[in-house]
Order: structure tokens, then C-alpha cells, then sequence
């Protein structure tokens, strides 16, 4: 059966049933990427990230592709190609067999176009400082390249994978890196011999030995131009990186994300920065403890679509000219507003923080030993979200509470407490009124929780959970289980499979549909 086909049909049938079209995406996920509800084994529902997410999915895509070269020899010959273009691993140990399998036969990893290495140990067991040699071996055979991510921390070894990156991919339009801050100048240096990169996701640890003494070099006249560059992710102490890209050349830059963390110190200056680039801007992701002045950068950023920022921040109201001076008014009675005028537009807000307005969870925890700094925040969040008004974002549509624990703890609640109830019902209430859809991070109806329905989920567990290689005993083996031969059953079960993914991914909402949208 399998010889009946011509050798491209099968290749079309293969590329349909890996389902690869969300994991070759070169932009990168955002926060307001939907998370999804998983069943536990134990009963429960739980949030999964949208991380998370991708990441079964790439053990999904390396299951089905693993079943169809196992099926024939025709098909292991035609499907090989398909096994290697997505690599992802949770187990960085496991870089050294596909070395071993590059070595043996080099013409695979021209086919390779995504390498993922995500953070599984959690600190426990080797670095990735470990694998420096079979890693920079493996990019060396790797000449098509197109996306590298590494949740994992790199140190003494970013150095040497980012000059092998900037000479053997020059195909390379997505990085994730993960790196100490006083790697800064060697960061910028990587980024200077990779012009065509697309998406760039860079997270910085606090500095191993004192910032003081952190110096930049020659890096530090370095004007950088990333003419294709069209998203920039930063996340942790990127203090000085935010400060140098002020002043480079960053035309096609759409998307920005600034995640600092529990940091409360020391905060970069992103508004100088928007200052510079904040006018091609479609979306924009601030995300950190203390407070930004808002108004002022949605004035930065007059094309804006999708706005993220913390609810939690304490912002001031604009002040009143006609007041007296005399007697000062009480800003806690004062309304605020977001922007200084109506922003033409903004159709997505998304709210980080809000850990304290429904009282579950930590919240509830933290307000017996401190009601009023909870009581506070509380009415922080109310005046926020009173200023979502469509006087101000007249094309708003949607408002999504970001946060993936505050779900968690609503569903763990069983819905809002008591005393918080009332605060979701008029938030529901304004948004009503707005005709504005109030979400959760999952981009449900916020309030909708999931409910048992008596038929058991797929266990995700049954996946498989790392990326694995054949050694040579085994597929020895199995060469010598296979018929040769592909029944017709097989094929049209397998045209099915093809069909039902397509269809499931026609429903489901793209993880990057904020991603480059343009105004209207």
C-alpha cells in the first residue's frame, strides 16, 4: 500500500498529521496566549500555562511522527525528515544521543527548524554549562535553523552557542535565552550577528558577582540595528539591556513585554525607551510590582491594540486645576483615568496582579494577618477598573484577567468569597453595560469554571514526556517487527487522525492571535 502513493502525497499527509503549524510560529507567546483547563488524575481541575501547552504539544507532534516511521520502512524512510525538524527535549542528557545520531548521518539536521530545551529539574541535576560541546556540535549540523529556545540558565557556556548561532544559522528568525546579567555585552554581541531575527525573548538572572563592577566594553557604543526584529520579550534585570536598546535602530518592532518579576527595585526605564520605539507599537506588556505612569506611555504609544498592565498600581488622579490649594482634595476619593485622551485603537486590555480582589487563595491567607493593606489594594483594583471606561478606549472588546493562579484559586473556591462576590458581579455589570467581554486567562467568561460531566478526559500522561532516540539495538528491532507493508486501515485511520486535528485546530483559539495585529 505504501508504494501506491507517490512519495510527495505521503509528505503532505505526514506534514498534516505532525500538526506543526503552531510550534513553527516564529513569534512567541504572550501573555494574553489563552491557558486551558486539564483534568488531574486525582480529579481536580487544574491550569495549564500556555507554556505548558506547547510543550505537549511538541511531545504529541514527536509521538505521532515517532508511530509513523515505526509503521514501514517506506514510511520510516519518507518520515525521518519529520522527526527532526521540531527537537525538544526537557532532559538536556539526552543532546548527546542526537549528536551521536547527527554524527552517523549528518543530511538530518539540514531538515532541523526548531531546537527547544525547557527547564525540567528545577535546579536539580546539571546546567546546561554541561553540554556546551554536543550542543554547539549539534547547532554546527543545523544550517536551517529558525527557532532556539533555552528555558534553561546558561553561564560560561552562552558565549560559545551564541558565535556558533551567529555563523552556522543564518536561517535564525527566534531565540529564547535565558542568561546571568553581566552576559549583557556578550548578548549584545549575539544580537549583532543575527540581523534577521523576528522574535527575541531574553531573561535576565540577578548579576553572580557585583553590578557595580559589571562593565560593557566595546559593547557599549554598539548601536544595534535589528531591521527585521518584531518582537522583544525582556524579563528579570534587564536594567542595562532596556537602557542600550533605547538608542538602536528597531523599524518593524510591534510587540514589547517587560516582565520584572517580584523585583520592586531599581526599575528600568521604560519610558524612555517607548519613548523611542513605543510609535510602531501594536502591543504592549507591562508587567511588574511598582507603578508606571500610564497616561504617559499610552501617549507613547498611539497605535496600541492590546495594552497589558498590573491593576494593582496605585496611579494618581489627574489633577483637578479648580481645586483649592488651600484645602487638598483626597486623591483616594478622586476618580483616575488611564489615558490623558481617548485612545483610538485599543480593542484588548489585559490585567495582571489581582491576586487580592475575589479573596481566594493567597489573598484570603495574607488578609487574616493584614486586612487593611488587603482592603487597600482591594479599592486600588476598583479604581482601575472603573477607568476602563469606553469614553477613554472607545473600540475596547475585551478585558482578560491574565493571571493563571487567580483562576486556580477561583476554581479551587468554588467561585468568588463572600465577601468579594460583589465586586466580580459589578465588574460583570460594567462590562455588560460596555459590551465588553470580561475573560479569564483561558479566554473563557470570567466566572465560568469547568464542571465534571461524567466522561473521562484524555490523560495527558499517557504522552510521552521526553524526547527519546532509537539506539541502534532497537531499531534493529523493530526493523525486524515491521511487515513491510502498510494496510489500508492503517491509511485511513490515519487520514482521520489528519482531518480531526485540522478540524480541532480551526476551533481552538491561536495562542499568537495577538500577536502583529494591525490597527483599524
Amino acid at each position: 500500500m505504501a508504494d501506491r502513493l507517490p512519495p510527495e502525497l505521503w509528505s503532505h499527509i505526514f506534514d498534516l498529521a505532525a500538526d506543526e503549524d503552531v510550534i513553527f510560529y516564529p513569534g512567541l507567546q504572550t501573555s494574553m496566549a489563552p491557558s486551558t483547563w486539564s483534568k488531574s488524575p486525582w480529579g481536580g481541575w487544574t491550569v495549564r500555562t500556555p507554556q505548558d501547552t506547547i510543550n505537549i504539544i511538541q511531545r504529541r507532534s514527536y509521538a505521532t511522527k515517532k508511530s509513523i516511521i515505526a509503521a514501514c520502512k517506506t514510511w520510516q524512510r519518507l518520515g525521518s525528515e519529520f522527526l527532526v525538524r521540531c527537537l525538544f527535549f526537557d532532559d538536556p542528557t539526552k543532546l548527546r544521543y542526537l549528536y551521536t545520531i547527527l554524527d552517523r548521518d549528518s543530511s538530518l539536521g539540514w531538515w532541523a527548524r526548531r531546537l527547544h530545551i525547557t527547564h525540567f529539574l528545577n535546579g536539580r541535576g546539571p546546567t546546561m554549562d554541561d553540554f556546551e560541546t554536543p550542543l554547539i556540535a549539534i547547532l554546527q549540523q543545523c544550517p536551517n535553523l529558525e527557532i532556539f529556545i533555552i528555558d534553561w540558565p546558561m553561564s560560561s557556556a552562552f558565549g560559545p552557542i551564541a558565535d556558533t548561532l551567529g555563523t552556522s544559522c543564518h536561517n535564525l528568525r527566534t531565540v529564547h535565552w535565558h542568561v546571568p546579567s553581566e552576559l549583557l555585552s556578550k548578548v549584545i554581541w549575539a544580537l549583532d550577528t543575527l540581523p534577521n531575527l523576528v522574535a527575541v525573548h531574553v531573561e535576565f538572572d540577578a548579576a553572580i558577582q557585583e553590578s557595580d563592577t559589571i562593565t560593557l566594553g566595546s559593547a557599549q557604543d554598539v548601536k544595534l540595528k535589528l531591521p527585521n526584529l518584531q518582537q522583544l520579550f525582556l524579563k528579570g534585570f534587564c536594567q542595562e539591556f532596556l537602557e542600550q536598546a533605547t538608542g538602536w535602530s528597531l523599524p518593524m518592532l510591534r510587540s514589547f513585554s517587560f516582565d520584572f518579576g517580584t523585583n520592586r527595585h531599581d526599575v528600568p526605564d521604560v519610558v524612555a525607551f517607548l519613548a523611542q520605539h513605543g510609535t510602531t507599537l501594536l502591543f504592549l506588556d507591562l508587567n511588574c510590582i511598582p507603578a508606571l505612569d500610564v497616561r504617559t506611555i499610552l501617549d507613547l504609544c498611539p497605535t496600541l491594540t492590546t495594552f497589558c498592565f498590573n491593576p494593582d498600581w496605585k496611579i494618581a488622579p489627574v489633577p483637578n486645576p479648580d481645586a483649592n490649594h488651600d484645602e487638598p482634595e483626597d486623591e483616594v476619593m478622586l476618580p483616575i483615568t488611564l489615558a490623558n485622551r481617548p485612545h483610538e485603537h485599543i480593542q484588548h486590555i489585559g490585567l495582571h496582579g489581582l491576586l487580592y480582589a475575589f479573596g481566594v487563595g493567597y489573598a484570603a491567607a495574607y488578609a487574616d494577618g493584614d486586612p487593611v493593606r488587603t482592603m487597600m489594594v482591594q479599592r486600588t483594583n476598583d479604581r482601575n477598573f472603573r477607568a476602563l471606561e469606553k469614553a477613554m478606549f472607545p473600540k475596547l472588546e475585551r478585558v482578560r484577567v491574565l493571571s493563571p493562579r487567580v483562576l486556580q484559586d477561583l476554581n479551587d473556591n468554588d467561585g468568588p468569597a463572600d465577601s468579594s462576590f460583589e465586586r466580580w458581579e459589578r465588574w460583570w455589570e460594567m462590562c455588560t453595560k460596555m459590551r465588553v467581554r470580561l475573560e479569564d486567562c483561558s479566554g473563557g467568561v470570567l466566572g465560568n469554571l469547568p464542571q465534571d460531566l461524567g466522561e473521562e478526559e484524555d490523560d495527558e500522561s499517557e504522552e510521552e514526556g521526553e524526547y527519546e532516540y532509537y539506539t541502534e539495538e532497537e531499531e534493529e528491532e523493530e526493523e525486524e517487527e515491521r511487515s513491510g507493508s502498510v494496510s489500508l486501515a492503517e491509511l485511513r485511520e490515519l487520514l482521520a487522525e489528519c482531518r480531526r486535528m485540522s478540524e480541532e485546530g480551526e476551533r481552538e483559539q491561536s495562542p499568537f492571535q495577538f500577536f502583529l495585529n494591525p490597527p483599524t
